[in-house]
């Protein structure tokens, strides 16, 4: 037993646990299955690899850049609460329930397979650390019951396989309109406050110009370069963060942020000037995951032809949220901006109103998930609705993103009082409603959120054989607003004075 668990836990922590691992064998049996060379097999897997390995290379540039920009905004303003975060509390669970994780993790990436080969969702969920995190929330959340573990595992994976091949579906009309022409999907738990900006630009930004489309005075064209504008905008955003910083907490502190070369004295000009680097570093991320998205996508959607022919026919590979970056490069950092503005004024709110009466837990924005899931959102929002509705969707994100982690503590047990906890929107919702269903009891418990699932899954096929197969196209009103727009403009233009 204890040799099978240790197999288990090296699948889980150094294959399934690994995105960069899991496409690139994903790609090769693709290109297997279009009979490709062995060269061309070993190549193509290595450049998955390769495309993926760099998409987390600038996550980590991002991350890094991000860190001390969250610690300067806490000390700024003086706020403490609840910071959510996806590997922080997944690493705690797994020093209790590592072994379970492993088999649920297991166990619902295969049935997932089997719902996309027999079913009318044939999305493959191929973002491996996301499943790994819904893996550990699930085990969490099943933990406060009194279920034996066998049956709370064969639960856990079957509650993971849906939401692998759900969540894809339901957002795939809003995918399909960001780009990629349906050969993408999402593969991120995030998909609610995806979504939610589609809609939200739907409603709000009819006829609003596409980020990508905003007019610069000619001293400005150099902005149109996005990792120039990108980094120039955190660089502004860095300093003045970091005078604030300064002003707040006093000298000691800011220069204790970022600590000098050793023999080299400290000073305030080395502070401001680490934080201008430190802006320059999330532009380079920022490049750094575009390129890797890039490359990933030129070996990813050509092998997937042969899986939809041989293993899963129509299969959809559904990748992590910055694979939409590229759509709509300027509405990421548009995203961003607004869901942190988002966070901050539902944080505001929940902190004057909502805490002294109900009591809830302070969620303070962090900026990782903000970029994440708020530059995501600013993409589905300005597909909808241009800059009005990537600006309005992405706000909707933050709020989601700040309320939903605040109440899925209720549901975690003696995980709620860690100073942590998940901050994508599907752990939220979907936690919350697994758990609050066991409050009913162990039994009724069980076929509550398995009726939640049951409602998940038909609400996807529905999307999908509707929506999606149909051809729905949620921008379409916005297209036309636009279209209408544009030749209105000509028309002025050609009338005589």
């Amino acid at each position: 037993m204890d040799a099978i668990l240790a197999i288990a836990r090296f699948v889980v922590n150094e294959i399934l646990s690994v995105p960069a691992y899991m496409v690139g064998l994903i790609t090769a049996v693709g290109l297997i299955a279009l009979r490709r060379s062995v060269g061309q097999v070993v190549g193509g897997g290595i450049k998955a690899v390769l495309g993926f390995l760099l998409i987390g290379a600038g996550a980590g540039l991002v991350t890094a850049a991000l860190e001390p920009l969250g610690t300067m905004i806490q000390g700024a303003a003086g706020a403490q609460g609840v910071v959510p975060t996806n590997e922080a509390i997944v690493a705690i669970a797994q020093q209790q329930f590592g072994a379970q994780v492993a088999w649920i993790m297991i166990a619902g990436f295969a049935l997932s397979l089997v719902l996309a080969r027999f079913t009318p969702l044939r999305y493959v969920f191929l973002t491996g650390h996301h499943t790994l995190f819904m893996a550990t929330l699930l085990t969490m959340v099943l933990a406060t019951t009194g279920l034996p573990a066998a049956a709370a595992v064969a639960l856990g994976a079957l509650l993971l396989a849906v939401v692998m091949v759900s969540l894809p579906a339901l957002a795939q009309p809003w995918t399909r309109a960001v780009g990629g022409d349906g050969k993408i999907a999402i593969g991120h738990f995030g998909t609610l406050g995806y979504v939610a900006a589609g809609a939200t630009g739907q409603l709000v930004g009819r006829g609003s110009r596409s980020t990508e489309d905003m007019k610069l005075p000619e001293g400005l064209r150099f902005l149109r370069d996005s990792m120039v504008a990108t980094a120039l905008s955190m660089v502004v955003i860095y300093v003045a963060v970091a005078l604030l910083y300064w002003a707040r907490q006093g000298t000691a502190a800011a220069l204790e942020m970022f600590p000098p070369a050793e023999g080299v004295d400290p000073t305030v000009g080395h502070f401001v000037m680490a934080s201008v680097m430190e802006g320059l570093q999330f532009g380079i991320g920022v490049a750094v995951i575009l390129y890797g998205v890039r490359t990933i996508l030129g070996e990813l959607v050509p092998a997937f032809q042969g899986i939809a022919e041989r293993v899963v026919p129509g299969a959809v590979p559904a990748l992590d949220a910055p694979i939409v970056f590229p759509f709509a490069q300027n509405a990421v950092l548009v995203g961003f901006l607004a869901s942190f503005v988002g966070g901050l004024a539902t944080l505001a709110f929940m902190a004057w109103v909502v805490n002294p009466v109900f009591g809830l837990a302070l969620i303070l924005p962090g900026l990782v998930p903000h970029f994440f899931t708020g530059g995501a959102a600013g993409v589905y929002g300005n597909a909808t609705g241009g800059r009005r509705g990537a600006v309005a969707g992405a706000f909707v994100n933050g709020v989601i993103i700040t309320v939903l982690p605040a109440l899925l503590l209720g549901v975690l047990g003696t995980f709620g009082e860690a100073n942590t906890t998940f901050g994508d929107a599907d752990f939220g919702w979907f936690g919350i409603a697994v758990g609050y269903s066991f409050r009913a009891g162990d039994a009724a418990g069980v076929v509550l959120s398995l009726l939640v699932a049951a409602a998940l899954f038909a609400a996807a096929v529905l999307v999908q054989r509707k929506a999606v197969l149909g051809g729905w196209d949620p921008a379409a009103r916005h297209k036309e607003a636009l279209e209408r727009r544009k030749a209105e403009g000509e028309r002025k233009k050609g009338s005589p004075e």
